[in-house]
This record gives C-alpha cells, sequence and structure tokens, in this order.
C-alpha cells in the first residue's frame, strides 16, 4: 500500500503547489464552461476520500459535517472561500493524507460498506477504496489544471 500513498502524496503536494501559486481570486474563478473552480475541487477532494475512506469503513471523517457537505459529490461552488478556508484546505490536504496513512497502518479499518461508485466501480474494502481515491483525486488535478489556463 506505500504506493498507493505516495502517488495520493505526490497528488496532493501538486494541489498544494497550486494552491500556494494562486492568488484568492485565481482560486475563485469560475471560468466559462467550468461548473466549479480550483478550491473547489480540492476541497471537493478531501471531502470524496474522507466519505470513501472514513465513512465507509464506519468511522468518523477528519473534517466537520459542513465541509462534507459543502464539498462533497454533486455540489459546486456556492460563493467566493476566504483566505482562511483556502488555508484549512492546504492543511488538510496534508492531515488528512498522514491520519488516513497512519490509521492504516494501525489496521483501524477494519469494516467496509460496498459502494458503486459514479463512474461504475465497485468498491468492497477500504484498499479498493484507496486505489479509487487515486484516480478520483488525479481526474480533478487534471481538471485544475485546464481551470489554471483560464484564471
Amino acid at each position: 500500500m506505500s504506493s498507493v500513498f505516495k502517488v495520493q502524496r505526490t497528488i496532493r503536494e501538486i494541489f498544494l503547489k497550486i494552491l500556494e501559486n494562486h492568488s484568492l481570486e485565481q482560486l475563485n474563478k469560475i471560468p466559462e464552461g467550468f461548473s466549479n473552480n480550483i478550491i473547489w475541487n480540492a476541497a471537493h477532494c478531501i471531502a470524496a476520500q474522507q466519505a470513501l475512506v472514513y465513512k465507509l469503513s464506519g468511522l468518523t471523517p477528519m473534517v466537520s459535517e459542513d465541509f462534507m457537505n459543502k464539498y462533497k459529490k454533486g455540489t459546486k461552488p456556492e460563493g467566493d472561500v476566504s483566505q482562511a478556508e483556502v488555508d484549512e484546505v492546504k492543511a488538510l490536504l496534508s492531515s488528512t493524507l498522514q491520519q488516513t496513512e497512519q490509521d492504516y497502518s494501525n489496521s483501524v479499518f477494519t469494516n467496509y460498506m460496498a459502494y458503486t461508485t459514479s463512474m461504475g466501480n465497485e468498491l468492497t474494502n477500504v484498499e479498493e477504496a484507496l486505489d479509487f481515491v487515486n484516480y478520483h483525486e488525479g481526474m480533478h488535478t487534471g481538471i485544475v489544471m485546464s481551470i489554471r489556463k483560464f484564471v
């Protein structure tokens, strides 16, 4: 599983660099033809990881229910986020990954409720969820790379 976490670390480092190298205005801008912005994509990845790995394992996510609801699948930006919210997302990109890796090493993921993603992937255990998280976050990284060209 170390390679799965290595890939996720790389993806999250890319997100962090993008967040650090764009203004608040750029992070909040939704270019024509897109339904979301850079900061929403980063926060959505955190919310999705927490739902797919923790909630479906019957564990409490590391982020608030408000955060989960604001960035879960099917949502879109409802307004600009503040610099404080950007700072929170930046911190969560690292802390949630570190804690997930530690929790995995400590075998806390003992149960898993099977789930079929909107892409049709059936997730039956936490390992499959972690694999899918990398695919999902990679896809959103690509979206962010496209958005960057227009902000």
